[in-house]
């Protein structure tokens, strides 16, 4: 029989009263594995509330004995990989090197976060005026809450409530209703390490439930990684009612490969950025723009390749691509290789027809490619999400640059070439937040922070490293002295130094 899930609230699993439920699928094959409760407004007020009265003795607790929580957390993460793993695998369908990378992704946002009692530190000034000291502290903002996509069940959390815990702040975690097994365990896992009830919760649902925490009043932040149409939705109604707001969006990531960049490598690059986790990832390079006669050399490697992807289910150790989320999502990428051909633009390799035997209802998509894009196309301006690789021609570096700045979002950019100058100027005047030379996916290290640029991000901070403690803390800067006898008198002036 079909399971049924439930949330996680204040501790302990939640049946919800909404009535309403969603399935979940094992993409790989088609079948549905699980019902889902869908939140509601009532649903997320139990959640939140319940989040509310676990805050003021967790914010009062010592950060050292919080830091602790999340050692024993951590370990049991690693303790507990391989199943984790599997619930990645079976929920989202990409393969298990991928899922245990991603993990690892996540683990080492919980070791950062590990460190919290020196990264709440402030600031000390001594004598800013006559027997006046002055300093500045962190401190936890309350309820905060994370809404995260389907592609990375576990990384993705864990980009948030790690810090946000370890800063003192209680949290409601609303993942995707397409991979909702992962954050259980992960609630689960938190309650076994020690995590007092109520700190963190799991509500599963879809826009309502997103909807009702937007616009409850406890909720004081909101992280969001996902679309742009709905980080600039949650942006604006979060914002809107008071809430401090990061919300990650959509990219068009590009790849410039110079004449003189080494093609093997580049190649190498291409392949694994763009058909990695079958193009589902915010860093996924969809657009390689080659420069000069780097065109020819690497559509001559790439393509030969590109035919031969090993796709399968996730679990298969032999499988270098999965399959799509869902069947919908896999209809919409192929509807966009439908709208290249019909734009113009050349396929070169077809990937529409892809069947596998015994898999025959999951929902996979070989690999395609395009040459001979142009800036006007749709498969170029707009995010596919999928197994799709767009090749641009250039004339020179300027070009090529002028078309990554030129374009709506600015998430993440990378150049292969083995010319300094030439990688100096593309990181310097390159318009995006994350920029690799010769590393395709340059995403950044937990102890530094994850965001792009333009309609990539919506907010001022990004999430993880430095920022994603200063976005989940408020600054209090604390100005003293023990005046000893009598006074001068009232100052009708600010106070200065003199």
């Amino acid at each position: 029989m079909t399971r049924t899930l439930s949330h996680f609230i204040g501790g302990r699993a939640v049946a919800g009263s909404s009535g309403r439920f969603a399935d979940v699928f094992d993409p790989a094959t088609g079948d549905v594995t699980a019902r889902l409760p869908l939140a509601d407004a009532a649903d997320a007020a139990v959640a939140v509330a319940a989040a509310e009265a676990a805050f003021p003795a967790w914010a009062a607790t010592p950060p050292v004995v919080r830091a602790r929580v999340l050692f024993r957390f951590r370990e049991l993460v690693e303790r507990h990989a391989d199943s984790l793993v599997r619930i990645i695998v079976s929920e989202h369908g990409k393969v298990r090197e991928d899922a245990r990378a991603a993990l690892m992704r996540g683990i080492e946002v919980v070791e950062f976060a590990c460190g919290i009692p020196h990264l709440l530190k402030g600031e000390f000034s001594e004598a800013v005026a006559g027997e006046t000291d002055s300093w500045s502290l962190r401190q936890p903002l309350g309820v905060a809450a994370g809404i995260t996509p389907f592609n990375f069940p576990a990384m993705v959390p864990m980009w948030m409530f790690p810090l946000a815990i370890a800063a003192g702040n209680t949290f409601v975690l609303k993942p995707s209703e397409k991979v909702p097994s992962c954050a259980l365990r992960l609630a689960e896992l938190l309650h076994e390490a020690g995590l007092p009830d109520g700190v963190f919760n799991v509500l599963n649902g879809d826009g309502a439930a997103v909807d009702a925490l937007l616009a409850d009043p406890r909720v004081q932040a909101v992280s969001f990684v996902g679309s742009t149409p709905v980080a600039r939705h949650v942006y604006a109604t979060g914002s809107a009612h008071g809430k401090r707001v990061q919300a990650l969006a959509g990219a068009k990531n590009h790849m410039v490969v110079m004449p003189d960049a080494d093609m093997a490598q580049a190649a190498d690059a291409l392949m694994g950025a763009a058909y990695g986790s079958a193009g589902e990832r915010c860093m996924a390079v969809a657009v390689a723009v080659a420069v000069g006669s780097a065109g020819d050399a690497i559509r001559e490697r790439l393509a030969p390749r590109v035919r031969a992807l090993k796709v399968g289910p996730g679990l298969d150790p032999e499988s270098e691509m999965g399959p799509l989320i869902s069947a919908a999502h896999r209809d919409r990428v192929a509807g966009y290789v439908d709208l290249g051909i019909a734009e113009g633009a050349e396929l070169v390799v077809d990937g529409r027809n892809l069947s596998l035997q015994g898999y025959e209802n999951g929902f996979f998509l070989g690999g395609c490619l395009f040459d001979h894009v142009r800036p006007d196309m749709r498969i170029y301006q707009e995010e596919i999400f999928g197994p799709v690789l767009g090749i641009v021609r250039a004339d020179a570096l300027d070009d090529a640059l002028s078309l990554v700045n030129r374009h709506p979002y600015g998430n993440g950019a990378a150049i292969f070439t083995r010319d300094g100058d030439a990688a100096r100027a593309f990181v310097s005047g390159v318009a995006a937040g994350m920029v690799g030379v010769n590393v395709a996916i340059p995403v950044p290290m937990a102890f530094m922070s994850f965001g792009g640029w333009k309609q990539s991000r919506f907010g001022d901070l990004a999430v993880h490293g430095k920022e994603g403690v200063q976005f989940y803390t408020r600054l209090k800067t604390v100005t003293a002295r023990w005046p000893s006898g009598t006074t001068a008198g009232a100052r009708f002036a600010m106070p200065t130094s003199a």
